[in-house]
């Protein structure tokens, strides 16, 4: 009998790192499930506490998201302590490095000799690794992962350059498979980079890309998508909804969860559902943006609307359905790796 398939899946968003460990001859009930701080907080709760002690700090490794990482080093400098990066990990701060060392940061080689050095990553897997065997638990061949990705943009607005991308997949027919990355991955998504570099030969997408793939991992979601539905993906940091009939995306918008109310959110999906909303709007907003397939014509319909993610209670005065994929909402990410890799391989 031939070996089950084993997929680690990890959604990395700016709160938590939603672990799964799938495994193709058990139940999703029985595989092993992990919600644990996200690895922006980890580094932040390390920096805070070298600028608790005065302790000059170094950091090194890769790319990762900001939040509350990019907060911990700007109150590390602001408590007059150095701060200095290596190349690689200074397109956490920015991009272009002369913004880097407008913040105070200073970019160097090697570590100076008295700093304490932090490790940047969107995934540790090492830790992660001890973690399962701890519990007797075989480390996986295969992975899967999701980061918050703004691409690579030194001079350019990354909240555009990252919507170019998301307008350019609508415009390419908005299928949901032109999310899901391997050897395929653009160049200039450096942060999926950054996690294959981490655990090589992982397949990589987005989170609100990861949060959509969960969503129909509901059999009821999956059901009315086919008719045409709305999901919304409503992140810790980012809001991210889209139009989806079948597998096709014909419109997509994507904003700051924490300049959203109850009242903006329901008119960005009413915006959505017939069309009207614009990029330039929710850019000057401080979102992202929005964008729609050119043949997309509001006939009536997509009055059927499925949430996730850890905020979704901003949505819940509105009536709309809490998808719950395999039984667990938080997991939805991980689910939604799991089902994007295997459809990648061609196995789903």
């Amino acid at each position: 009998m031939a070996d089950a398939e084993r997929i680690l899946a990890i959604d990395v968003g700016a709160g938590t790192q939603d672990i799964l460990l799938w495994e193709g001859d058990r139940t999703p009930e029985n595989c092993t499930q992990l919600i644990l701080p996200s690895q922006t907080q980890i580094v932040a709760a390390r920096i805070r506490r070298l600028t608790a002690v005065r302790r000059p700090l170094h950091l090194t490794g890769r790319v990762m998201g900001g939040g509350a990482s990019s907060d911990a080093i700007a109150a590390h400098l602001a408590a007059g302590l150095a701060v200095t990066v290596t190349p690689g990990a200074a397109k956490t701060i920015h991009d272009n490095p002369s913004r880097v060392e407008a913040t105070g940061v200073r970019l160097v080689a090697d570590a100076p000799r008295d700093a304490e050095v932090v490790v940047l990553g969107d995934v540790d897997p090492a830790a992660l690794r001890e973690t399962l065997e701890r519990f007797e638990i075989p480390w996986p061949a295969r992975f899967a992962v999701a980061v918050f990705d703004h691409g690579d943009s030194p001079v350019f607005s990354n909240r555009r350059f990252r919507f170019e991308h998301l307008a350019r997949i609508i415009a390419a027919g908005g299928d949901l498979g032109l999310l899901v990355y391997d050897d395929d991955l653009p160049l200039y998504l450096t942060r999926m980079a950054a996690a294959r570099d981490l655990l090589p030969g992982a397949t990589v997408l987005d989170t609100g890309a990861a949060g959509v793939w969960g969503a129909l991992e509901d059999p009821i979601v999956a059901a009315r998508a086919e008719r045409g539905a709305i999901l919304v993906n409503i992140g810790n940091m980012h809001t991210f909804g889209v139009l989806l009939r079948g597998r096709r995306m014909l419109g997509l918008f994507e904003h700051h969860t924490h300049l959203l109310t109850t009242a903006r959110l329901a008119g960005l999906v009413a915006g959505l559902r017939v069309g009207t909303l614009d990029f330039e709007t929710i850019f000057a907003e401080d979102g992202h943006g929005a964008t729609f397939a050119a043949d997309y014509h509001p006939e009536g319909g997509f009055d059927f609307v499925a949430v996730t993610g850890p905020n979704r209670a901003l949505a819940r005065p509105l009536g709309w359905y809490e998808a719950v994929p395999h039984g667990d909402m938080m997991l939805a990410g991980p689910f939604g790796l799991i089902a994007a890799a295997r459809d990648k391989a061609g196995r789903g």
